[in-house]
């Protein structure tokens, strides 16, 4: 994970008009469009978690499915903590061949 705060600089969303990315229904599915593949997907997912964001698809998630996650998880104090060891784990056994699920990522869709 990207640990300085220019993340949002290398994001796919830096150059979209932000009204896209603040859209309700399933304008939220374009939004989320736009996060497959984002360089910063976790680190934006992670910061609207921390800070408990409330509008807008950060990350590939809605603040609807963000609060879904939230309410599942509330032990959790640190979501970059969280996000970076699962993706770390995961790179880690992709790089073994096995086919391993990232348990926050899956359990939040």
């Amino acid at each position: 994970m990207i640990s300085d705060t220019d993340w949002g600089k290398r994001g796919l969303c830096r150059t979209a008009d932000p009204d896209e990315l603040f859209v309700e229904g399933a304008a939220q599915n374009r939004a989320k469009a736009l996060c497959t593949g984002c360089p910063s997907r976790t680190e934006c997912l992670a910061y609207a978690l921390d800070h408990r964001i409330e509008h807008g698809v950060w990350g590939g998630m809605t603040e609807r499915e963000r609060r879904a996650l939230l309410r599942r998880r509330p032990t959790v104090t640190s979501w970059q903590r969280l996000l970076e060891t699962a993706r770390l784990e995961h790179e880690r056994h992709a790089g073994d061949g096995a086919a391993v699920a990232v348990p926050v990522l899956h359990e939040a869709c």
